[in-house]
């Protein structure tokens, strides 16, 4: 286990297996030094804890709620990352995170949803997660998740 892979065990954090494709795509590909991983919804083993839009309304995914699933989303990442580059301390840097939420019409706060997934990048890498991002808010996300996250990364050959 590298460097990354300690921190990631010092957060209490385990990297779960890469989640299978529900559709004709892969999780993640090597191109070069740049990895691109497929959006990522919130599986844990193999389910989504929670479905259905963002908003604040009752009976609908509470924001800080969304954020912790948004966490989820960046570990799933960072799995579908180590699947492709075997060794996580290749990493150089989190380029481009860019992350959707299913919202409610009056929901603005994809941004402060979307903060936990680029937390997470940063206490798992450090400066190196630090990134360019985008926070999108969407009608419905696939299977109902209540987020999504897709990242580019550059790895050192």
């Amino acid at each position: 286990m590298g460097a990354v892979e300690d921190r990631i065990a010092e957060l209490g954090l385990t990297l779960p297996e890469v989640v299978p494709p529900v559709a004709a795509y892969v999780p993640a590909v090597l191109d070069g030094s740049r990895v691109y991983v497929s959006g990522q919804v919130p599986f844990v083993d193999g389910v989504l804890p929670e479905t259905g839009t963002v908003g604040e309304l009752v009976g609908l995914v509470h924001p800080e709620k969304a954020k912790e699933y948004a966490a989820i989303c960046a570990l799933n990442a960072i799995a579908a990352v180590r699947s492709v580059v075997g060794d996580l301390d290749r990493v150089e840097r989190v380029v481009k995170v860019t992350g959707f939420v299913a919202s409610d019409p009056h929901f603005t706060g994809q941004p402060g949803v979307v903060d936990g997934a680029s937390e997470l990048f940063g206490s798992v890498f450090g400066d190196a997660g630090v990134h360019a991002r985008s926070a999108v808010g969407v009608a419905a996300l696939p299977l109902g998740a209540p987020v999504e996250v897709e990242v580019i990364v550059h790895v050192r050959d």
